[in-house]
């Protein structure tokens, strides 16, 4: 898996340290989003999961201790990695932090190269093929160094855009993604498309992966989105 596909949301109401945060985290690789409030943080939750959420305990609207009592309750969230950002340094606030179910605890004011540190070893133990040079599944398989696809060992000619969808949905073979997220990992947070563009972008992979009379291993979700798994169609 590689850093691209990953999407980290940060929630935090200062909006000068959230930026700085963000710029660095994107000069590492990772996709980012914000979220300046508790309410906004759980709705892009349920819009996109993230891989990861950085987490200030003092939120307005809804405080970062709520938020993790509702995300370890849910079946859907209950294993998404989170740290907490807090001014609060004493061992009893790092305990219940802890207690709650936050995988790091980061005491204000932080370096962002620490918290870089802190986020990447978190992910590694979230996601313990980060560091693959290759994925496969299905009889596809993807060369991330050399950008390369091939599927039962034909050659399968991808645009940009489709090699990181194809990437996003391999990455987690069974799970959909909502056309959000999938705007999100394979055009990038910053730019607005609408559906279709998501559809027409999947309807090309799914050509460039059946070519030959192969079987479709995309699947589609009624309003939902597209997940790929064998045995699809």
């Amino acid at each position: 898996m590689a850093l691209d596909t990953l999407y980290i949301l940060i929630a935090e109401d200062e909006s000068r340290q959230a930026e700085i945060l963000k710029f660095n985290l994107e000069e590492e690789g990772f996709r980012v989003g914000l979220a300046a409030d508790g309410l906004s943080a759980l709705k892009m939750i349920e819009e996109a999961l993230p891989d990861l959420l950085v987490l200030d305990w003092m939120l307005p609207e809804i405080s970062g201790i709520r938020i993790m009592k509702k995300l370890r309750s849910e079946k859907e969230t209950r294993s998404l990695p989170v740290i907490m950002l807090t001014a609060r340094g004493e061992e009893d606030d790092r305990v219940r932090g802890f207690e709650v179910g936050v995988d790091d605890y980061v005491v204000k004011p932080y370096l962002p190269s620490e918290l870089i540190a802190r986020v990447r070893a978190v992910l590694r133990r979230s996601h313990p093929d980060l560091h693959e040079e290759k994925i496969e599944y299905a009889g596809v398989e993807m060369d991330l160094v050399k950008l390369r696809v091939t599927r039962d060992g034909d050659p399968v000619e991808l645009a940009s855009t489709e090699f990181r969808l194809l990437k996003a949905l391999i990455s987690y073979p069974g799970r959909v993604f909502s056309r959000n997220r999938l705007i999100d990992l394979a055009w990038g947070t910053t730019i607005y498309l609408e559906d279709r563009s998501v559809d027409v972008a999947v309807r090309r992979l799914r050509k460039a992966l059946n070519e030959g009379g192969k079987a479709d291993i995309i699947r589609t979700v009624r309003s939902e989105g597209y997940a790929i798994e064998e045995n699809s169609a």
